[in-house]
């Protein structure tokens, strides 16, 4: 026996304030898995789920995951094939959903509940989970979202929003931290990230070209890029400081705003990426720290999930 939290929302129009569901997609039957211990979800997350739920004509089911028991109670999740699988989470646990729903099983609908929210905020525009969730239930449609993969022969992963190869990826914690307010350790960390910018440089083909050196690479997928319109490849983007000054100032933009105007990057589209390095590689996986091996495989998936989501217009008026 468990203590698994499950509560099923009334099913009957009467009982319910009569909120419309969308007409895009059928929500008769939902399940939302909730991380109660993630980023800003609280213990509280599931009741109040269950609350927005009974506001709506669909029969919905919340299971609170437990340590030790998400493996199970996700694939059971996703074999019950509902209309759609709401995951409120962080990151890396809505990423791993979705993974391994792939672009067959049913509709994923993750809600920002982790610190960086990086896929939520993209699909919805919005960092509040309950607008996020109304948003999905009333305005919802299909959405294939285009992704990558990063492999390294150990470490196989996905990603959604973007992946950053190299040392200016230890710059991550820096920016998290100047995002809650630590400006000093935003600092420190930022200090480290640069004693290593010139120390582990990489060498990266696109799609079969001749091998280049940069400081890092970032590749970004469709749903996030400002430069690209179709789900035709990833953005590579190549951070190449020459000098400290220059390296200093992309730390800076990595801290304070988007590293994307830096005069230092330069992009390109690619649907396959070869990285090589003397050492380990640092890297952030849609905001999640791993350390790859010597070289690393990164490809792109046209389709790589089904996502509930409303138009981009829809979820930018929502922020």
């Amino acid at each position: 026996m468990t203590d698994i939290q499950t509560a099923t929302a009334p099913t009957e129009t009467s009982e319910s304030s009569g909120r419309s569901l969308s007409s895009h997609v059928p929500l008769a039957n939902v399940i939302m898995l909730v991380n109660s211990l993630s980023g800003s979800v609280g213990n509280q997350a599931a009741t109040e789920a269950e609350a927005i739920f009974a506001e709506y004509d669909c029969k919905a089911t919340v299971i609170s995951l437990e340590p030790g028991q998400f493996d199970d109670q996700i694939q059971n999740a996703i074999d019950a094939c509902p209309d759609v699988l709401f995951v409120l989470a962080g990151d890396g646990t809505a990423g791993t959903i979705a993974s391994r729903a792939g672009p067959n099983g049913p509709l994923i609908a993750p809600l920002p509940g982790g610190t960086m929210n990086m896929l939520p905020k993209a699909l919805y525009g919005t960092t509040d989970w309950k607008a996020a969730l109304r948003l999905a239930l009333e305005e919802g449609a299909e959405q294939d979202v285009a992704g990558g993969e990063v492999s390294d022969g150990v470490v196989t992963q996905a990603f959604y929003c973007a992946a950053i190869l190299g040392a200016p990826a230890l710059w991550a914690p820096a920016r998290e931290a100047m995002r809650t307010g630590k400006i000093g350790l935003a600092w420190t960390h930022a200090r480290k990230a640069l004693k290593r910018a010139f120390s582990g440089r990489l060498r990266f083909s696109l799609d079969g070209s001749p091998m280049k050196r940069t400081g890092a690479l970032v590749l970004i997928s469709p749903m996030i890029s400002k430069v690209m319109d179709e789900n035709t490849g990833l953005e590579a983007a190549a951070m190449d400081p020459t000098d400290a000054a220059q390296a200093f100032r992309l730390a800076a933009h990595a801290v304070m705003n988007d590293w994307r105007n830096d005069p230092a990057v330069t992009t390109k589209a690619t649907r396959k990426v070869d990285v090589h390095a003397r050492s380990k590689i640092p890297a952030v996986i849609d905001g999640e720290p791993v350390l790859l091996k010597q070289s690393a495989k990164v490809k792109f998936i046209k389709k790589a999930f089904r996502a509930l989501a409303p138009n981009p217009s829809t979820a930018t008026d929502a922020a």
